[in-house]
Protein backbone atom coordinates (compact mmCIF):
# COMPACT_ATOMS: atom_id res chain seq x y z
CA UNK A 1 0.00 0.00 0.00
CA UNK A 2 0.76 3.58 -0.76
CA UNK A 3 2.87 5.56 2.25
CA UNK A 4 0.56 8.48 1.49
CA UNK A 5 -2.71 6.02 1.46
CA UNK A 6 -1.65 4.49 5.21
CA UNK A 7 -1.27 8.05 6.62
CA UNK A 8 -4.10 9.25 5.14
CA UNK A 9 -5.92 6.36 6.67
CA UNK A 10 -4.22 6.76 9.77
CA UNK A 11 -5.05 10.51 10.46
CA UNK A 12 -8.79 9.97 8.90
CA UNK A 13 -9.01 7.08 12.10
CA UNK A 14 -7.89 9.44 14.29
CA UNK A 15 -10.24 12.13 13.02
CA UNK A 16 -12.82 9.63 14.31
CA UNK A 17 -12.03 8.91 17.55
CA UNK A 18 -11.69 12.51 18.80
CA UNK A 19 -15.04 13.07 16.90
CA UNK A 20 -16.60 10.61 19.12
CA UNK A 21 -14.70 11.60 22.48
CA UNK A 22 -15.77 15.28 22.01
CA UNK A 23 -19.19 13.56 20.90
CA UNK A 24 -19.06 11.68 24.50
CA UNK A 25 -18.12 14.86 26.18
CA UNK A 26 -21.09 16.49 25.03
CA UNK A 27 -23.41 13.60 25.89
CA UNK A 28 -21.65 12.18 29.00
CA UNK A 29 -22.98 8.58 30.14
CA UNK A 30 -25.82 9.31 32.73
CA UNK A 31 -25.27 6.13 35.15
CA UNK A 32 -21.68 7.96 36.06
CA UNK A 33 -23.17 9.52 38.96
CA UNK A 34 -24.62 6.99 39.84
CA UNK A 35 -24.17 5.71 43.77
CA UNK A 36 -26.06 2.00 43.37
CA UNK A 37 -24.41 -0.86 45.60
CA UNK A 38 -25.45 -4.21 45.84
CA UNK A 39 -25.08 -3.81 49.55
CA UNK A 40 -28.14 -1.06 49.84
CA UNK A 41 -31.14 -3.33 49.98
CA UNK A 42 -34.73 -2.43 51.58
CA UNK A 43 -38.09 -3.63 51.55
CA UNK A 44 -41.38 -1.28 51.22
CA UNK A 45 -44.44 -1.18 52.63
CA UNK A 46 -45.62 -3.20 50.50
CA UNK A 47 -42.67 -5.97 51.54
CA UNK A 48 -41.19 -5.69 47.93
CA UNK A 49 -37.57 -6.11 47.88
CA UNK A 50 -35.73 -2.75 46.31
CA UNK A 51 -32.02 -2.56 44.72
CA UNK A 52 -30.58 -0.87 42.08
CA UNK A 53 -33.28 1.64 41.94
CA UNK A 54 -35.63 -1.08 40.61
CA UNK A 55 -38.52 -3.20 42.48
CA UNK A 56 -38.92 -6.89 42.69
CA UNK A 57 -42.26 -7.39 40.99
CA UNK A 58 -42.97 -3.90 40.17
CA UNK A 59 -39.94 -2.51 37.31
CA UNK A 60 -39.97 -3.92 33.52
CA UNK A 61 -37.04 -4.98 31.91
CA UNK A 62 -37.12 -1.87 30.36
CA UNK A 63 -36.51 -0.08 33.65
CA UNK A 64 -34.02 -2.25 33.78
CA UNK A 65 -32.48 -1.60 30.63
CA UNK A 66 -32.46 2.26 31.17
CA UNK A 67 -30.05 1.59 33.90
CA UNK A 68 -28.25 -0.90 32.51
CA UNK A 69 -27.48 0.96 29.23
CA UNK A 70 -27.79 -2.26 27.51
CA UNK A 71 -30.64 -4.47 25.96
CA UNK A 72 -29.17 -8.16 27.06
CA UNK A 73 -29.99 -10.99 25.69
CA UNK A 74 -32.85 -12.64 25.90
CA UNK A 75 -33.61 -16.61 26.20
CA UNK A 76 -36.50 -18.95 27.29
CA UNK A 77 -35.40 -22.21 29.15
CA UNK A 78 -37.00 -25.63 29.56
CA UNK A 79 -35.38 -27.17 32.76
CA UNK A 80 -34.92 -31.04 33.28
CA UNK A 81 -37.97 -30.81 35.48
CA UNK A 82 -39.64 -29.43 32.75
CA UNK A 83 -40.50 -25.64 34.44
CA UNK A 84 -39.73 -22.93 32.00
CA UNK A 85 -38.68 -19.28 32.43
CA UNK A 86 -37.74 -16.55 30.65
CA UNK A 87 -34.68 -14.92 31.19
CA UNK A 88 -32.20 -11.77 30.40
CA UNK A 89 -28.48 -11.93 30.38
CA UNK A 90 -26.27 -8.96 30.56
CA UNK A 91 -22.84 -9.40 30.86
CA UNK A 92 -19.91 -7.45 31.70
CA UNK A 93 -21.61 -4.68 33.45
CA UNK A 94 -19.76 -1.79 34.98
CA UNK A 95 -22.00 0.22 37.15
CA UNK A 96 -21.09 2.32 40.37
CA UNK A 97 -17.33 1.26 39.73
CA UNK A 98 -18.68 -2.60 40.56
CA UNK A 99 -18.19 -5.12 37.62
CA UNK A 100 -20.85 -7.57 37.26
CA UNK A 101 -22.53 -10.27 35.42
CA UNK A 102 -26.81 -9.50 35.95
CA UNK A 103 -29.28 -12.48 35.16
CA UNK A 104 -33.09 -11.01 35.27
CA UNK A 105 -35.70 -13.67 35.81
CA UNK A 106 -39.01 -12.27 34.36
CA UNK A 107 -42.65 -12.51 35.29
CA UNK A 108 -44.36 -14.20 32.52
CA UNK A 109 -47.61 -15.92 32.91
CA UNK A 110 -47.16 -19.72 32.31
CA UNK A 111 -49.18 -20.23 29.94
CA UNK A 112 -47.47 -17.04 28.02
CA UNK A 113 -44.27 -18.72 28.16
CA UNK A 114 -45.74 -22.17 26.68
CA UNK A 115 -47.13 -19.83 23.64
CA UNK A 116 -44.13 -18.66 23.60
CA UNK A 117 -41.77 -21.85 23.41
CA UNK A 118 -44.35 -23.17 20.74
CA UNK A 119 -43.25 -19.83 18.29
CA UNK A 120 -39.43 -20.08 19.58
CA UNK A 121 -37.19 -20.12 16.26
CA UNK A 122 -34.36 -22.27 17.56
CA UNK A 123 -33.66 -25.06 20.52
CA UNK A 124 -30.44 -26.01 21.94
CA UNK A 125 -29.44 -27.99 24.79
CA UNK A 126 -27.44 -26.16 27.72
CA UNK A 127 -25.00 -27.91 29.46
CA UNK A 128 -26.97 -28.42 32.40
CA UNK A 129 -29.52 -30.43 30.30
CA UNK A 130 -31.62 -27.40 30.17
CA UNK A 131 -33.02 -26.07 26.54
CA UNK A 132 -32.83 -22.69 25.52
CA UNK A 133 -35.03 -21.34 23.54
CA UNK A 134 -34.64 -18.85 20.74
CA UNK A 135 -37.59 -16.65 20.62
CA UNK A 136 -39.74 -15.24 17.83
CA UNK A 137 -38.50 -10.94 17.56
CA UNK A 138 -41.92 -10.46 18.18
CA UNK A 139 -42.34 -12.20 21.37
CA UNK A 140 -38.87 -10.27 22.43
CA UNK A 141 -40.54 -6.89 21.73
CA UNK A 142 -43.26 -7.57 24.11
CA UNK A 143 -41.24 -8.57 27.13
CA UNK A 144 -40.06 -5.21 27.19
CA UNK A 145 -43.05 -4.43 29.61
CA UNK A 146 -42.67 -7.91 31.99
CA UNK A 147 -41.52 -7.21 35.99
CA UNK A 148 -38.49 -8.37 36.88
CA UNK A 149 -39.45 -11.46 39.17
CA UNK A 150 -35.65 -12.70 40.23
CA UNK A 151 -32.64 -10.14 40.00
CA UNK A 152 -29.03 -12.36 40.48
CA UNK A 153 -25.96 -10.38 40.60
CA UNK A 154 -23.07 -12.14 39.64
CA UNK A 155 -19.59 -9.84 40.85
CA UNK A 156 -16.55 -10.46 39.03
CA UNK A 157 -14.61 -10.40 42.46
CA UNK A 158 -14.26 -12.84 44.72
CA UNK A 159 -15.57 -12.16 48.42
CA UNK A 160 -14.21 -13.44 51.73
CA UNK A 161 -17.26 -14.08 54.62
CA UNK A 162 -15.54 -11.06 56.36
CA UNK A 163 -16.46 -9.05 53.27
CA UNK A 164 -20.09 -10.22 53.20
CA UNK A 165 -20.31 -9.81 56.08
CA UNK A 166 -18.89 -6.13 56.33
CA UNK A 167 -20.91 -5.24 53.53
CA UNK A 168 -24.44 -6.99 53.75
CA UNK A 169 -23.97 -7.74 57.44
CA UNK A 170 -24.62 -10.78 59.48
CA UNK A 171 -27.44 -13.41 57.93
CA UNK A 172 -30.26 -14.85 59.76
CA UNK A 173 -29.09 -18.13 59.21
CA UNK A 174 -26.50 -19.76 56.59
CA UNK A 175 -27.23 -23.63 54.81
CA UNK A 176 -24.57 -25.08 53.26
CA UNK A 177 -24.83 -27.59 50.02
CA UNK A 178 -23.08 -30.95 49.91
CA UNK A 179 -20.92 -29.20 47.35
CA UNK A 180 -19.33 -26.89 49.67
CA UNK A 181 -21.56 -23.87 48.72
CA UNK A 182 -22.34 -21.64 51.65
CA UNK A 183 -25.34 -19.67 51.03
CA UNK A 184 -26.33 -16.45 53.40
CA UNK A 185 -30.36 -16.14 54.10
CA UNK A 186 -31.40 -12.72 54.68
CA UNK A 187 -35.10 -13.04 54.94
CA UNK A 188 -36.26 -9.51 56.15
CA UNK A 189 -34.61 -8.38 52.52
CA UNK A 190 -35.35 -11.69 50.40
CA UNK A 191 -31.76 -11.89 49.46
CA UNK A 192 -29.80 -14.77 49.29
CA UNK A 193 -25.95 -15.15 48.94
CA UNK A 194 -24.13 -17.72 47.81
CA UNK A 195 -20.60 -18.74 48.21
CA UNK A 196 -18.52 -21.30 47.15
CA UNK A 197 -14.75 -22.30 48.45
CA UNK A 198 -13.16 -19.84 46.28
CA UNK A 199 -14.70 -17.41 46.90
CA UNK A 200 -16.90 -16.92 43.56
CA UNK A 201 -20.17 -15.00 44.74
CA UNK A 202 -23.88 -15.31 43.51
CA UNK A 203 -26.53 -12.92 44.87
CA UNK A 204 -30.07 -12.72 44.23
CA UNK A 205 -32.94 -10.77 45.14
CA UNK A 206 -36.35 -12.33 45.34
CA UNK A 207 -39.93 -11.64 46.00
CA UNK A 208 -41.09 -12.97 49.80
CA UNK A 209 -42.82 -15.98 47.89
CA UNK A 210 -39.88 -16.80 45.72
CA UNK A 211 -37.69 -16.64 48.51
CA UNK A 212 -39.60 -19.19 50.74
CA UNK A 213 -39.05 -21.21 47.22
CA UNK A 214 -35.88 -21.19 47.02
CA UNK A 215 -34.83 -21.75 51.06
CA UNK A 216 -37.02 -25.00 50.47
CA UNK A 217 -34.78 -26.93 48.20
CA UNK A 218 -31.69 -25.77 50.27
CA UNK A 219 -30.30 -28.21 52.99
CA UNK A 220 -32.16 -27.95 56.60
CA UNK A 221 -30.18 -25.56 58.79
CA UNK A 222 -27.54 -26.65 61.23
CA UNK A 223 -28.30 -26.89 65.08
CA UNK A 224 -26.89 -24.54 66.75
CA UNK A 225 -24.09 -25.78 69.30
CA UNK A 226 -25.66 -26.17 72.51
CA UNK A 227 -24.16 -23.34 75.61
CA UNK A 228 -21.43 -24.92 77.06
CA UNK A 229 -22.42 -24.56 80.84
CA UNK A 230 -19.67 -23.16 83.46
CA UNK A 231 -18.30 -26.17 85.82
CA UNK A 232 -20.03 -27.11 88.97
CA UNK A 233 -18.50 -24.97 91.99
CA UNK A 234 -17.17 -27.94 94.33
CA UNK A 235 -18.94 -29.07 96.91
CA UNK A 236 -18.68 -26.91 100.53
CA UNK A 237 -16.26 -29.45 102.60
CA UNK A 238 -17.87 -30.79 105.86
CA UNK A 239 -16.56 -30.67 109.01
CA UNK A 240 -15.40 -33.92 109.13
CA UNK A 241 -12.86 -33.14 106.11
CA UNK A 242 -10.70 -29.91 107.61
CA UNK A 243 -7.89 -31.58 109.00
CA UNK A 244 -7.34 -30.00 112.66
CA UNK A 245 -4.41 -28.91 114.16
CA UNK A 246 -2.38 -31.60 116.45
CA UNK A 247 -0.54 -30.71 119.49
CA UNK A 248 2.37 -32.70 121.05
Amino acid sequence: MDRKIILSTLAAAAMLFIGIMLLLSVLPDERAGLKLYPWDVSRDAAGSTRVFDLTIGESTLADARTLLGEEGKINLFENPDGSRTVEVYFDNIFLSNLKADWIITLGVPADEIDAMYERGLRISKTGSGSRKVKLDPVDVERLADAPVRILTYLPWKSLEPRDIAGRFGEPAEKRTEASGIVHWLYPELGMDIARDDDGGVVIQYLSPADFKRAVALLPAPEAAAAPQQPPAAPAAASPADVPTATTD
